[in-house]
């Protein structure tokens, strides 16, 4: 069920949430799939309500730093790190404390913990209410389009989870930045809300491993990820036929079905806010053979747009089939 984020509404969130039940609720990269970081069986809602591999972690959402610090061990790195972008859509995966009292599956049983502070306002005032570490993927069936606004997660989850929070459409529209500082040389596992290149001024050298891990130590690293239900087809320059098109800059290429522009200025940040909403729009199967995306500029925060791109566009595992519960998203 959607309802209007007012503070009644956080409030009944927050009570669900302590009761075991799972909220999606808006932040200011994508919509969350909350459920309580400390009980298993909450965090087993999460996998089940996704369909996720259990050996894919999730982020733990805190307020801010004093509450992270009692979850996970921080070093000079991180605490840096979490003084100048927190709250904000940077993810740091630190060692786990063993007396943190998370739930290991949120884990997926390693020994440590994706964490992050979102900026916001809903979400912070529901994790203060809640009173407790919030673990929250993006609120999606397993491998698909990430959802930027309430009416997407409704057309993913509908009735099987106990409420949406409603505060209108994600700013950013890409997940956070996740950074591994567990190792001597900072590790970019994802790139996303915080561009690469402001990490670097912080960090210096920021080492990147090869994408789809087989047992990845955050989310997003699966090769395939992100995916509509219609084929993706990156790079395009002309038309082929059947095909709708994701344009980048003032003009588009002629003889696609159907044309969306992520941003006729070419700005990056614009394309990231409507790259999530614009690939449902055209996901539509019975009206086109495949989406088409125009060249992207790998630099800022077109580094993460080109990164949910490749992973949508990645040969994909076997499925059951899915389709979204209904189109007009």
């Amino acid at each position: 069920m959607i309802v209007r984020a007012t503070p009644e509404a956080v409030k009944r969130a927050a009570q669900l949430l302590r009761g075991g039940e799972l909220v999606a609720f808006p932040t200011e990269t994508v919509y969350g799939l909350g459920g309580d970081a400390t009980s298993e069986q909450a965090v087993a809602r999460i996998f089940e309500a996704k369909g996720r591999p259990r050996f894919n972690p999730l982020i733990v959402h805190v307020p801010d730093l004093a509450e992270a610090e009692a979850l996970a061990l921080f070093d000079e790195r991180a605490r840096a790190a979490a003084e100048r972008f927190w709250p904000g859509p940077l993810s740091l995966v630190l060692p786990r404390r063993p007396a943190s009292g998370l739930s290991l599956l949120a884990s997926a049983g390693l020994d440590t913990v994706a964490l992050r502070a979102p900026a916001h306002p809903v979400a912070q005032e529901l994790l203060r209410a809640a009173g407790r570490p919030i673990a929250a993927p993006s609120a999606n069936r397993s491998g698909r389009v990430s959802a930027t606004t309430a009416a997407h997660v409704d057309d993913e989850f509908g009735d099987a989870i106990a409420l949406i929070l409603d505060a209108g459409p994600c700013s950013i529209g890409i997940e956070s930045t996740v950074v591994d500082l567990t190792g001597v040389v900072p590790s970019l596992l994802r790139p996303g809300g915080v561009p690469v290149e402001t990490l670097a001024g912080l960090f210096g050298r920021i080492e990147t491993p090869a994408p789809g891990d087989a047992a990845p130590r955050a989310p997003g690293r699966l090769a395939s990820h992100y995916a509509p239900n219609l084929p993706l087809r990156l790079n395009a320059t002309a038309a082929r036929p059947g095909e709708a098109l994701l344009a980048f800059g003032p003009e588009a290429p002629p003889g696609f079905t159907e044309v969306l522009f992520l941003s006729r200025s070419g700005d990056p940040a614009e394309a990231a806010a409507n790259l999530f909403m614009m690939l449902r729009r055209l996901d539509r199967p019975e009206e086109f053979a495949a989406i088409a995306i125009m060249p992207i500029p790998e630099q800022g925060l077109g580094r993460a747009i080109n990164d949910r791109l490749a992973r949508a566009a990645a040969p994909r595992p076997p499925s059951p089939g899915y389709r979204p519960r209904r189109s007009g998203s």
